[in-house]
């Protein structure tokens, strides 16, 4: 196996590119030589791909604290999440760095001007990438470093990790109940109605969700944007923040309005905020405009391997299969999809986070049976 190897298809985007600092982050030898320079194309590489939601962590053979004071000193330590800094061998500061992330080892890429080094983690880590030094430059213009989309969200991607670093660290060390720890992080959830910027946000969380999507259906732009300028129709986009910061888009509804029944065709929420309820949170705000404005609700699902938790909150909510005159009304449906059916009844506000969000009874045009 070749020391440059890349692998695998350049088709599997890269999440994560784990630097090496030594002549390749930084040119010079950082306990040998006076001083160490950032060439500023290196920079540039740096600030593209974290503006496009690419994760940079570090592995370096080197003595941590001389090695974070120098990356501070360039101006660079803010870009890089989960610095892996010590004497250890590089595979398992890459193995470390992915399981942290939660981030499959196909989507993880490291970089280092040593042959040797890039050797032995691609020995023991076979399914990571990895690149000479000299290419730190070219990294940007390459498919795997380039998504297909750029949202809102994917541009604080690394913002939105070191939140949750923080966040996480916080719960480890809360004594108390877990909903007292809910509500010391005083969650605001926003639902509201997507606009046209937002859209690519929604195309994203039905892409990327599978364990917390009802359906499993990926809406694309176009479709998207018809539904926006459809009345009968509702897109709406979830977004979660707490006080460490946001956490993003965290969820996506559509429903379509009819007279005497609303039809919730998607629903998908982030897997990153299930321990934070929010997909009950979003079911039991929904159950309750639907309430208010006096029509009964049904819930498309279909049922897969991967989002059993799904369909455990829909049945928990009070969904089920029950036959109403409802069922009669014309609705898209697509193979292998149940449609559960509920009477909603008012349903308390959560007692863990503020709810922001549209009256949904209000809006006109629905559409009749």
């Amino acid at each position: 196996m070749s020391a440059g190897r890349v692998a695998p298809s350049p088709q599997v985007p890269v999440k994560c590119l784990v630097w090496d600092l030594d002549n390749t982050l930084w040119q010079g030898i950082l306990l040998e030589d006076e001083t160490v320079t950032l060439p500023e194309a290196v920079l540039t590489t740096i600030r593209a791909l974290d503006a496009r939601g690419i994760l940079q962590s570090v592995a370096s053979k080197n003595d941590h604290e001389t090695a974070w004071e120098q990356l501070h000193a360039l101006g660079v330590a803010e870009f890089f999440v989960l610095p892996e800094i010590g004497w250890g061998v590089k595979s398992a500061s890459v193995r470390r760095i992915a399981e942290q992330l939660g981030f499959a080892h196909s989507t993880i890429a490291f970089i280092d001007d040593q042959p040797a080094e890039r050797a032995e983690v691609a020995f023991h880590l076979p399914d990571v990438r990895c690149y000479p030094a000299e290419q730190a430059t070219r990294l940007s213009g390459l498919p795997e470093f380039t998504p297909a989309t750029t949202t809102v969200d994917s541009q604080q991607r690394r913002r939105l990790y070191q939140a949750g670093f923080e966040r996480a660290a916080e719960r480890a060390s809360f004594a108390g109940p877990d909903e007292d720890f809910l509500r010391s992080l005083e969650l605001v959830l926003c639902v509201a109605r997507a606009s046209g910027a937002e859209l690519s946000r929604v195309e994203e969380l039905t892409l990327r969700t599978s364990q917390m999507n009802a359906t499993g259906v990926h809406y694309p732009d176009a479709e998207l944007r018809r539904l926006l300028t459809d009345p009968a129709h509702e897109v709406l986009v979830a977004t979660l923040a707490d006080r460490f910061g946001p956490h993003g888009a965290v969820g996506v509804l559509l429903v379509h309005k009819h007279r005497e029944m609303w039809h919730l065709k998607l629903l998908a929420t982030s897997c990153r905020v299930v321990s934070f309820g929010v997909g009950t949170v979003i079911v039991n705000w929904l159950v309750d405009q639907a309430s208010r404005a006096g029509v009964h609700l049904v819930a498309d699902f279909r049922p897969t391997d991967r989002n059993r938790i799904m369909e455990v909150a829909y049945r928990f909510a009070g969904f089920g299969e029950e036959e109403c005159a409802c069922h009669l009304v014309p609705a898209d449906a697509s193979p292998g999809v149940l449609r559960l059916h509920l009477t909603p009844a008012p349903r308390p506000a959560p007692t863990t986070m503020l709810v922001e969000a549209p009256d949904l009874a209000e809006r006109e045009g629905m559409q009749p049976p």
